[in-house]
């Protein structure tokens, strides 16, 4: 069950969304935050953001699901860095299916909370709903 998600019919093929959501080295173009991505190596890669005073904060993630051209699935390694405060599961899944006009897309975001943090669910949820609201927002700024 999804923490949050968001669907939006995007003016394009359904290949050409694929093309763009399945490849990594896009994901600066349309994730929100991500400033840079870095060691793309088979299924895994890292996204680099950055503070409000500038400093680069790594997220590595790996490929969990891809199922051309309509399921890309990604999971956070989180375990030994910084997040593991906050979260104990991070994944992140693109659903693309054709539509009349182009094609539906569909962004969730599945999260677990740790410990104390499971306090602000409702804070992290509309978080996401932003976030993933954001990431449409890129693709259809690339794709017209």
């Amino acid at each position: 069950m999804p923490t949050a998600h968001r669907t939006r019919t995007l003016p394009a093929p359904q290949q050409e969304v694929w093309d763009l959501i399945s490849d990594p080295h896009h994901m600066a173009r349309w994730w929100p935050g991500v400033d840079r991505i870095e060691g793309v190596a088979g299924d895994r890669f890292t996204q680099v953001f950055k503070t409000r005073r500038g400093r680069p904060v790594r997220a590595d993630f790996h490929l969990i699901d891809l199922q051309p051209p309509s399921l890309c699935a990604w999971e956070q390694e989180i375990e030994g860095t910084p997040f593991a405060r906050v979260l104990s599961e991070l994944v992140i899944e693109v659903r693309v299916q054709p539509a009349e006009g182009g094609s539906e897309v569909t962004v969730a975001e599945m999260h677990k909370l740790r410990g104390y943090s499971r306090t602000g669910g409702l804070a992290m949820r509309r978080m996401a709903r932003r976030r993933l609201e954001s990431a449409l927002d890129g693709l259809q700024r690339i794709l017209g």
